[in-house]
């Protein structure tokens, strides 16, 4: 089984899949070898980003709040109704901060959003403004908080002394995830191998920033991008050149 993350990772910086991945992907499902594709992005914009293979892999979304092949859901991980409110209102005194509700299958943006909308819209392909985030009734994976300059130097800081209660995760340079405790691609990657009996030294992963750690830190085959985050470089067991220099496409090479 192959393993990659999409920003930073599998996707150039102009946010792209190259020719030579699908030609690649093909080769690797004759020779049995499985594709998961693991990411903070929601579900539709993956499936969008991937879309003439997205049949045919298996898709962590949303941080690993929502595992799916095909029309089959392997997991959900919400996060709980009662924290979704306090969350919110710690966001809301962050200045410069926007946060977005993640339901599995739409994400929902307040007002304040809109100016950012033309942003938004490359990670959120399925998305509704509301006036009010109360009266959202979707079953909520994730919030998403952005930033414009640094989440990790604006949001990070403001939301650590909370990682009690939920998972917090610098996932870019603009975005801070806050997800169900146990919803990480760690564990959902291991609900996916233990769904398809695959062993950890069986599997090849790739990532860039700190919401890879836990499932770089599963596979004996970890590789951190050339321009990855130092806590994933520090976390994976070897390096790869940069996703704008084909990182992944090398390595599935040599594979191959």
């Amino acid at each position: 089984m192959v393993v990659s993350d999409m920003d930073g990772t599998l996707l150039n910086s102009n946010h792209e899949v190259s020719p030579r991945f699908f030609e690649q992907f093909g080769l690797l499902k004759e020779k049995g070898i499985q594709f998961v594709a693991a990411s903070g992005r929601q579900y539709h914009s993956m499936a969008e980003k991937l879309s003439p293979i997205k049949e045919d892999i298996i898709f962590i979304s949303e941080n690993g709040a929502l595992v799916k092949k095909g029309e089959d859901e392997i997991s959900v991980t919400p996060i709980p109704k009662g924290l979704q409110g306090d969350l919110l209102s710690i966001v809301e005194n962050i200045d410069g901060a926007h946060a977005m509700l993640c339901g599995k299958y739409t994400s929902y943006f307040d007002g304040k959003s809109i100016p950012f909308l033309e942003q938004l819209k490359e990670y959120y392909a399925s998305y509704e403004i509301v006036d009010d985030f109360e009266a959202v009734k979707d079953e909520i994976v994730k919030i998403a908080v952005y930033h414009g300059q640094s989440a990790e130097a604006f949001i990070y800081p403001k939301m650590k002394h909370l990682e009690d209660q939920v998972k917090v995760k610098v996932s870019g340079q603009n975005w801070v995830a806050l997800n169900h405790k146990k919803a990480h691609k760690g564990n959902a990657l291991m609900k996916v191998l233990e769904t398809f009996a695959i062993q950890t030294s069986e599997v090849l992963v790739f990532g860039d920033y700190n919401n890879d750690l836990e499932m770089l830190a599963l596979a004996e085959y970890s590789f951190a991008m050339a321009n990855a985050h130092p806590n994933v470089k520090e976390v994976a067991n070897f390096e790869t050149t940069s996703n704008d220099d084909f990182g992944v496409e090398r390595i599935l090479e040599q594979l191959l």
